[in-house]
């Protein structure tokens, strides 16, 4: 599955690659499935065939297997003469091919380097890396890690796991339930299966076959159809298969137990499961794109980067503990993890191919000291950006934005906002996609999305609670998983004033302040609440609904139903109210004033009118100043953060006179406290953005 996407790719080139295939191993094993038929399935010609396995499945005989391929690959390497051996991962057999070719100055691109897992597998794979001239890494932490060994960074390509490709464009099929009842029965549903893979931790057979046993134990008394692969051919996989023989597995009327399955038919098999369990590299990997709940058992996998889709019982030395798992996670659906790769990784190595200047010196050098910070680049050198999808849903408008990492909207789209749900959901989606297809010609590599909307948010579970009236039939809505399953990435999403706030936190005053408070003065008065470093939400994700703090007990009616608030005294629709009676009253128009008779008053009006000395006009923006500050005077004795930021187009209008009520009437604690306008030209968008990349490489929000 990981080669065989660069194996296609290389073969629809033949003007620039001639591929020959070479299989050794456990492909040639018939009680592993025999798996060289799919291979010459695919239409590749298998040049050499090198049976290089002792069986015996422990230690010795994969010492054995090792030292019988290199007795035996010599004189196809040296028939062939490669300008550039593909090995991959992390097997003993690779580490038998890297050899050799090293050895016979053949120049060796190593996959998924970098990465970190438990069991011998580990050193294997960073022994291959050491002999390796190249590098087609997965993630940025694996990528890191190569820096840290001292490899060169000019021969590291970020490309991301080959097995994306096919397994994000594979992932929706229509006949998805054909494949899964050929494999499980005629009476199985979507969603109500396992799927259990587990194999030996060579570095601890003994408790390995244990937890084996303690797996099968509970997966019998959770009494759920599973679909059970048999275990790899490492040592210890012969008395695990007697564990599993012992307990009548094959027979069981729960259990189907099969020896291989086809890659595209094992995608819809996880990505449809309930739940995927044992120490599979696949369920860490793999199973996150899709959102499949994943049970990793033991420490096989200790170390690999996971989406929040797995839950680790790295201790499993009880059934109760495993069953008690199963019954956690069976079931769950969780956002889609694209750490692993976002389906272009092919193009990318097939592009790194094309560069590998075969005349240079085949000496590899090592980096000493390691590289601190690098900044990853393709393998034109040129930074591949990481970015957000960032989603503004506002009352007026629909907007989505690619953004970078420094706060650089590098694309932005924008379409009037649908007033029914499913027009607007559809609208979104398809706004969205056309940015990731862009992304990809802007050089961007899109960790996630995040969406910025109004009203009530679980941002928890991405879900609007109850919306403002100006986005109408958008109550109790899950944002999350229909952008999650479209686009496969992690999703977040958020209230517009928490997503103002978070923009200032990572691009404008807010950068380095560790408590701080952004008030939004626009249509309505909104804001968020930074304390701590953290944004705060509240038991009921009300906290920070600034334009509902009350300032009057008989102050004006409030749209929340309410009087008082300070929304009812300085938002851009009170003092449109006010300027209306003014208007109809004609007292607001003032010598000088510029004002067509067609034209729909507004609160630019009344602040015109206030500065070209209309003292009725002054007299109200006075008032709405005074209750914003005396709100905001209450926020500082509540919270006492350090700095407030107004953000919105009353801003400039409101920093001065809100700055002397906080001076006049304020504790003398917080009267120094500097109020500063916004300098954000986008706040939603890249508070929004800020989400994505704040907490994509982080497990909790």
């Amino acid at each position: 599955s990981k080669l065989a996407p660069i194996m296609f790719g290389i073969k629809s080139h033949p003007d620039e690659f001639e591929l020959e295939v070479v299989v050794l191993g456990s492909h040639l094993i018939d009680d592993y499935g025999n798996t060289f038929r799919m291979i010459e399935q695919d239409d590749f010609d298998i040049g050499s065939k090198l049976h290089t396995i002792v069986r015996g499945e422990d230690e010795a005989a994969m010492v054995e297997s090792v030292g019988l391929a290199l007795v035996k690959l010599p004189d196809v390497l040296q028939r062939l003469n490669p300008d550039i051996l593909v090995v991959h991962g992390d097997r003993f057999d690779a580490l038998a091919l890297a050899t050799a070719a090293a050895l016979m100055n053949i120049r060796i691109l190593h996959l998924e380097g970098g990465e970190v897992s438990g069991t011998i597998d580990d050193s294997i794979r960073h022994a291959i890396s050491k002999l390796a001239h190249y590098h087609a890494c997965c993630t940025r932490m694996a990528e890191q890690h190569l820096i840290a060994m001292c490899e060169d960074h000019s021969r590291i390509l970020l490309a991301g796991c080959p097995s994306y490709d096919k397994l994000l464009s594979s992932h929706y099929r229509e006949d998805y339930m054909d494949i899964i009842k050929s494999w499980l029965g005629e009476k199985v549903q979507d969603g109500d299966y396992i799927v259990a893979l587990q194999h030996p931790v060579t570095t601890d057979i003994q408790h390995s076959i244990k937890i084996y046993g303690l797996m099968l134990d509970a997966l019998i008394s959770f009494n759920k159809l599973t679909l059970i692969l048999f275990p790899n051919i490492d040592a210890g996989s012969k008395e695990m298969v007697r564990v599993m023989r012992k307990k009548g597995i094959e027979q069981h009327p729960n259990f189907r137990a099969v020896k291989h399955i086809p890659f595209e038919q094992f995608i819809q098999l996880v990505s449809h499961a309930g739940c995927m369990i044992g120490n599979s590299s696949c369920g860490v990997r793999e199973a996150g794109a899709f959102g499949t709940p994943v049970i990793n058992l033991g420490t096989r996998q200790t170390g690999r980067e996971t989406g929040e889709n797995v839950l680790h019982v790295r201790d499993a030395d009880t059934h109760n503990k495993i069953y008690h798992a199963l019954e956690l996670q069976f079931g769950k659906r969780y956002p889609c993890s694209k750490i692993y790769g976002d389906g272009n990784a092919v193009p990318r190595v097939l592009k790194f191919l094309r560069s590998i200047d075969l005349d240079e010196p085949l000496q590899k050098t090592f980096c000493f000291p390691p590289v601190k910070d690098p900044i990853s680049q393709d393998i034109d050198h040129i930074l591949e950006t990481q970015s957000a999808l960032a989603i503004d849903l506002g009352g007026t408008n629909l907007r989505v934005a690619i953004v970078c990492m420094r706060g650089k909207i590098v694309k932005k789209y924008c379409q009037p906002n649908p007033k029914t749900f499913e027009a607007r959901m559809d609208l979104m989606l398809k706004m969205c996609k056309e940015a990731m297809r862009d992304a990809v010609d802007y050089n961007c590599r899109v960790l996630g999305a995040g969406v910025s909307t109004g009203g009530r948010v679980n941002p928890q579970d991405g879900v609007v609670l109850h919306a403002t009236k100006v986005i109408q039939e958008w109550c109790s809505v899950d944002l999350r998983t229909p952008i999650s399953d479209a686009l496969h990435l992690p999703v977040w999403v958020d209230n517009d004033g928490n997503c103002a706030a978070l923009a200032e936190k990572k691009f404008g005053h807010g950068k380095g302040v560790e408590n701080f408070v952004t008030v939004i003065t626009g249509t309505g008065i909104g804001g968020g609440i930074i304390h701590h470093n953290e944004l705060v939400h509240g038991s009921t994700f009300c906290a920070a609904e600034l334009g509902h703090i009350m300032v009057s007990l008989e102050g004006p009616e409030c749209t929340c139903g309410s009087r008082g608030c300070i929304e009812a005294y300085a938002s851009g629709m009170a003092l449109q109210r006010e300027a209306k009676k003014l208007h109809d009253e004609d007292q607001l128009k003032v010598e000088g004033m510029d004002m067509k008779i067609s034209e729909s008053v507004t609160a630019k009006h009344l602040i015109d009118a206030a500065r070209m000395g209309n003292s009725k006009a002054a007299a109200i923006l006075n008032k709405a100043a005074t209750a914003l500050g005396v709100g905001i005077i209450n926020i500082l004795h509540t919270v006492n953060p350090s700095q407030v930021v107004l953000s919105g187009v009353l801003a400039s209008y409101y920093q001065v006179p809100v700055q002397h009520v906080i001076s006049q009437r304020a504790l003398l604690s917080v009267q120094n406290i500097k109020v500063v306008t916004s300098d954000l030209e986008e706040p939603a968008l890249l508070g929004a953005a800020s989400m994505v990349l704040d907490y994509a490489t982080r497990r909790i929000y």
